[in-house]
């Protein structure tokens, strides 16, 4: 079961007075069989709950400072024909006695909380986004996430970790800019991937016959869900371990990157898909970004003195993170450059910045 929220704004030259506007409404909800109870509210403007029969909720403020809010409530099996009336005539009596003293008036489609399948994700600067998601085709807790894939109509299946929209099926533009947007020659390379569990970066650079791609992925229930559900994206590439060009290792990649050091193991491109720049500022306090600098130092010690290295930064709206994140690039271990690019990636509903890394 969910609940359906309707809201309805009237934003106001003036305050409304409440004694003259309230009692115009009574009678619509004495219609729909509601019970009225007046909230005091220490002289900040009035406040009025009514219940009906059949769970309906209305909260009824006329703010002291020129807002009028109408909250209302009910379960998602409710007739919506019948809300949409009660909504029009509200509105329409509202109109009328306040005449002349509106500035505008804002109605929302209905928030639905508590369904079976969550349509809302925040953008990473906080922004609340609606997906047209219809289902979940994939659920699993693995040792290391919760990892579902939801199909929406418009992306095609997304891959969801933890909460965070990773990739959708209509991404291939940040698949392109993490590889490089097209500026790159794999052919004959060595090449490191860490991460990229959906196979979407694995597929892409195969195509252009590198000598060799050592992908490191931690989850192998990312893969199982990717290969079934996110074909689109990983083509087949993910159905074996190992192919002509390419090695899957599901492993974690620090202890992997360590030995490769130790083994001065060097690759021509290293392509960091393991997590987003950190919304937090507060680099010494937060683990993500001590994971997210031992990754930067260990795979600039594995990268050839002339190779590239390719990351997910955030947002282009988090400039503080950002440049926070450009600031640990001067203290690896050793001098580095870099560029960047912002790129629209279709199912973040937001611009995305990509970083280039090389060693001066």
């Amino acid at each position: 079961m969910a609940l359906r929220h309707y809201t309805l704004d009237f934003n106001l030259s003036m305050a409304a007075d409440s004694a003259s506007t309230v009692p115009g409404l009574l009678s619509i909800f004495h219609e729909q069989e509601m019970t009225e109870t007046v909230h005091d509210t220490n002289g900040h403007g009035y406040l009025a709950t009514f219940v009906g029969k059949n769970g309906r909720l209305v909260i009824l403020r006329v703010h002291s400072h020129g807002l009028v809010t109408i909250d209302l409530q009910c379960y998602e099996e409710d007739n919506i024909a019948q809300l949409d009336n009660l909504l029009n005539a509200l509105e329409k009596k509202l109109k009328v006695l306040l005449n002349g003293n509106i500035t505008r008036v804002k109605r929302l489609p209905a928030l639905v909380r508590g369904a079976k399948v969550d349509r809302y994700w925040p953008t990473a600067d906080g922004r609340l986004i609606e997906y047209d998601i219809d289902r979940v085709v994939y659920e699993e807790d693995s040792a290391y996430q919760n990892i579902k894939i939801l199909h929406s109509q418009q992306f095609g299946n997304i891959l969801v970790l933890n909460g965070d929209v990773n990739l959708a099926e209509s991404d291939l533009a940040y698949t392109q800019a993490i590889i490089g947007s097209g500026k790159e020659n794999y052919a004959g390379k060595e090449v490191l991937i860490l991460g990229g569990g959906d196979g979407g970066i694995l597929a892409e650079v195969v195509k252009q016959k590198p000598k060799m791609i050592t992908m490191v992925e931690i989850d192998q229930k990312v893969i199982d869900g990717c290969k079934m559900h996110m074909r689109k994206t990983c083509g087949n590439i993910l159905d074996n371990l190992k192919g002509d060009c390419y090695q899957i290792l599901v492993e974690d990649c620090v202890p992997v990157l360590r030995k490769y050091v130790r083994e001065g193991r060097t690759f021509d491109y290293v392509i960091n898909d393991l997590t987003a720049v950190p919304i937090s500022t507060e680099p010494e306090e937060d683990s993500t970004w001590e994971f997210l600098r031992l990754i930067l130092d260990l795979s600039i010690k594995v990268l050839h003195p002339s190779g590239k290295y390719f990351t997910q930064g955030n947002s282009v709206n988090l400039t503080e993170a950002l440049s926070l994140y450009e600031e640990q690039l001067g203290k690896l271990s050793c001098p580095v450059g870099f560029s960047k690019e912002v790129v629209c990636v279709p199912s973040y509903l937001e611009l995305w910045v990509f970083y280039t890394i090389w060693k001066k």
